[in-house]
Formats: C-alpha cells, sequence, structure tokens
C-alpha cells in the first residue's frame, strides 16, 4: 500500500524561481470528497491525467493510490466534479537532496503559492529552503480537497508577504 508522507508550507518569496523548472500546468478536480478521504482527478499540461484515492485523516501520513487514465476520461469526470476545478501550475525545486513542489494557484484561489515536500518518513527533517513562510501541514484550509469547495475569501490572506523594494 502506498503512502503519502509530506509536510506543506505557505510561501514568503519568489526566490524558489531562481531554481525551479518550468512548471506543469494542473487542473484538478474532486469526484469525491469526504473527511477521510477523496477521489480526484488531474489533468497536467492537457496531455496526460491521472486519478487518485487518498483514504486516512493523518496531517501528514495518508494511503494513496494513483492511476493514468486517458485525457478523455479525465476531461468527462471533470465535468461531474463536486465544487471547483483547482487551477495551478507546478514547479519543482531541488534543495538539499529534497524534491519540493511549489504550487502557484490562479483562478478562484489566485494569490495562494503553497510548498510541499515528500517524505520517505515521517522523522525525516529536510533542509528548510529560505524562501518558506509558515507551516500549514494539517491545516484543512490548504488542502486542496478543501480548496475544491471554498474559493479564497480574501487574496491578502495568501499573498506574498515580503516587498522586493
Amino acid at each position: 500500500m502506498a503512502k503519502e508522507i509530506e509536510r506543506k508550507f505557505l510561501v514568503a518569496s519568489d526566490s524558489w524561481r531562481d531554481t525551479a523548472d518550468s512548471g506543469t500546468r494542473f487542473l484538478q478536480a474532486y469526484i469525491v470528497t469526504m473527511d477521510d478521504r477523496s477521489v480526484r482527478i488531474r489533468l497536467m499540461d492537457d496531455t496526460r491525467a491521472k486519478l487518485t484515492i487518498k483514504i486516512g485523516s493523518g496531517s501528514m501520513t495518508r494511503d494513496e493510490f494513483e492511476y493514468e487514465i486517458s485525457v478523455a476520461e479525465a476531461k468527462d469526470m471533470m465535468s461531474m466534479a463536486v465544487g471547483l476545478i483547482i487551477e495551478k501550475t507546478r514547479y519543482e525545486v531541488q534543495h538539499h537532496g529534497f524534491l519540493w513542489e511549489v504550487d502557484v494557484y490562479s483562478g478562484a484561489h489566485e494569490g495562494l503559492v503553497v510548498a510541499e515536500v515528500e517524505l520517505d518518513a515521517e522523522g525525516d527533517t529536510p533542509a528548510l529552503p529560505d524562501w518558506l513562510g509558515a507551516e500549514v501541514t494539517g491545516d484543512p484550509h490548504y488542502s486542496n480537497q478543501y480548496l475544491s469547495t471554498s474559493p479564497l475569501v480574501s487574496k491578502a490572506d495568501h499573498e506574498l508577504s515580503y516587498s522586493p523594494f
């Protein structure tokens, strides 16, 4: 059984862009959303798609099952989404042996920028990049599942907290 172990942070500056890849555009929709489980569809760059089932209510660790599906199937399932279709671009950033995924949201959640790092074990302690802000691991308000049913109330709550000037 696959386990997803991750930590999640708000992003405090855009200096992560200096070492990021070119990014992948995601459309993400939920077709089942419950307190301890979800079924989601992801369409990446409109060229590939995945169906993911997550089960568990832990703040860092959940069971995760993921399957490649056709783009046509993904689009059909997205038409039956519960709530919003999440729009974001995901960038990958290597930092001291760990892969960080930085999600820059658009659409209903524009202004939200979140970074996640997947771990092999809950006890892993990756070096934290200086561009991270507050840790939000386990805060349900920053789960994509929650975001799919809740538009961003205030963009200012999630915009970068620094000023380049």
